[in-house]
């Protein structure tokens, strides 16, 4: 680990092992040539993918299928000065195998809002990063 003013970098099994603690993070993406962060609430797949759902419809898919986005999900402590985040980076693609969406249905993230069209989203996890804040020196 880099040690470095507060903070050390994670490496990838515990960052993905710390996505595993929270139920909402960012996708980070494009839309209409201008970034856009979009809370979502996600599982991590055995692959160690991250999986969304979301509708069929929705401005989300039809701007993420195919290509590389980034996801980012932290947990902070402000009174403690503490707290962590990790970023999954990779090639994002709707879900459209049949056994694997019968797979999914059982074990990927359930949706905050009831959707009749709902669909899902595999980020794979190219690119995992993560760092760390043990809280500020010398802050007053």
């Amino acid at each position: 680990m880099f040690h470095n003013e507060g903070f050390h970098v994670l490496d990838r099994q515990e960052c993905l092992r710390r996505l595993t603690k929270v139920p909402v993070g960012r996708v980070v993406y494009t839309r209409q040539a201008l970034p856009a962060v979009l809370p979502v609430n996600f599982s991590l797949d055995a692959d160690s993918s991250v999986l969304l759902r979301t509708s069929a419809g929705s401005g989300l898919v039809h701007a993420i299928d195919g290509v590389v986005v980034a996801f980012e999900a932290d947990d902070f402590d402000a009174a403690a000065r503490s707290g962590w985040s990790v970023v999954v980076t990779g090639r994002a693609a709707v879900v459209t195998d049949p056994a694997e969406l019968e797979r999914l249905s059982r074990v990927g993230p359930r949706s905050w809002v009831v959707t009749r069209d709902d669909v899902l989203v595999r980020v794979e996890s190219e690119m995992v990063t993560g760092r760390e804040v043990t809280g500020a020196h010398g802050a007053a």
